[in-house]
This record gives C-alpha cells, structure tokens and sequence, in this order.
C-alpha cells in the first residue's frame, strides 16, 4: 500500500469510513447519506458536500470504483485497496473497543 495513502487514510475519518462501509455494495452519493444516517439511528448525517468531495478523493485514490450512471447519478463500489484500508480500520477500532473492556 502506497505510504501517501496509508498517512492520508489511517486513522480513516468517520466519513471515509462510513463511506468505504456503505460501498461494499453499489451505490451513489444520495443512498450513501441515506444509509449512513439509518445505520447510524441519525447520530451521523453526512452533509452532500463532504460525501461528494470524498467521494472524488477516494476514486483517484483508487479506494472506490466508478460503476457508471443511473438518472443521471454516479454509481461507485470499493476496491480492493477500499477494502483493505476498510479492514485495517476496522481491526484498530476493535482493538481500541477490546482494551477498553481490559
């Protein structure tokens, strides 16, 4: 993994987070927002500007994958290195939640 994105991604932000998360299946910007708020019980709502910049930043960062359009909306879904950072995120929190329980 290339060390820009690691600094960049790692700790991941609870936007790049959600937003890889949301991603392991095919969606656009608005189920995006619409997901991470239900998921979330409303405790987290992603604002259209956040997502879409994050949005473009993680696809040249090769985190996510432009599928195509649909009504005019872009479709995206993770990648292998999304899903790598995703993973590695995921094991810090669960290692964080684990030594608090210690």
């Amino acid at each position: 993994m290339d060390k820009r994105i690691r600094r960049f991604y790692m700790p991941m932000t609870e936007t790049s987070f959600y937003i890889l998360l949301a991603l392991q299946n095919e969606m656009h910007g608005y189920s995006i927002m619409k997901y991470v708020k239900i998921l979330t019980n409303g405790e987290i709502v992603l604002g259209a500007g956040t997502v879409y910049t994050s949005l473009s930043k993680m696809e040249k960062d090769g985190l996510i994958v432009l599928l195509g359009t649909e009504s005019n909306r872009k479709v995206y879904k993770i990648t292998d290195l999304g899903r790598e950072i995703l993973d590695i995120e995921i094991l810090r929190i669960e290692r964080l939640y684990k030594n608090t329980r210690a």
